[in-house]
């Protein structure tokens, strides 16, 4: 029930990317960026710098960017020591999630939030369930997502936000996940289904 030991994979190109299925263009206007669960006790499960280092390094650029574009930037955290009744079926899948430690619970180092970031705090894949994510986005009808893992928490977010009218554009170079294969798989999906796939090169190219 615990999180797996992930090994080094390198992330896809821009040629590696699935077509997809709508032609949807980032508008810094519209757009908030999600930097999804980089706490440390997700990002341990990774034990190679790729995908893991390259990804924080990507996101940390697009962030920048989206400050200076004016586009607000929310962080989302899983609590530590959660109860029976908080974890809800993430207990059976999963465990207990992470210890009510401030390593486990923090953020990486190169991904902290600052003054003028949002932190919200959720306990299911998707950002938008039980918490209040939806009211921070203020109206906003865009979310670009960065973050792990690709294939749960990335995924459903995507999936959410289409089915609440907000076009979701997942980073496939800004995003990890437990395997190769378990990226490609996300990145379909989404590409197919729920949003459009990016790259951070595209991203930037499209805020400026």
């Amino acid at each position: 029930m615990s999180l797996p030991q992930i090994p080094a994979y390198p992330l896809p190109t821009a040629a590696e990317l699935p077509a997809g299925r709508v032609g949807w263009t980032v508008d810094p206007a519209r757009a908030v960026l999600l930097v999804h669960d980089m706490q440390r006790h997700f990002t341990g499960a990774f034990a190679g710098a790729e995908p893991l280092g390259r990804a924080i390094e990507n996101i940390a650029a697009l962030r920048k960017v989206c400050a200076d574009a004016g586009v607000p930037v929310v962080f989302t955290r899983q609590p530590g020591g959660q109860t029976r009744e908080e974890r809800g079926l993430l207990l059976d899948m999963w465990g207990w999630g992470p210890p009510a430690t401030g390593e486990a619970v923090a953020f990486v180092d190169e991904l902290v939030p600052g003054d003028g970031d949002t932190v919200v705090e959720k306990r299911r894949y998707s950002a938008f369930v039980d918490s209040p994510f939806a009211e921070v986005l203020g109206g906003r009808d865009q979310l670009v997502i960065t973050g792990i893992y690709a294939h749960i928490g990335v995924a459903a977010t995507a999936c959410d936000a289409f089915m609440r009218g907000i076009q979701a554009f997942v980073v496939a170079d800004a995003v990890a996940d437990f395997s190769r294969a378990d990226h490609d798989t996300a990145l379909r999906y989404v590409a197919n289904r729920c949003g459009r796939v990016v790259t951070v090169e595209q991203t930037v190219t499209a805020l400026t």
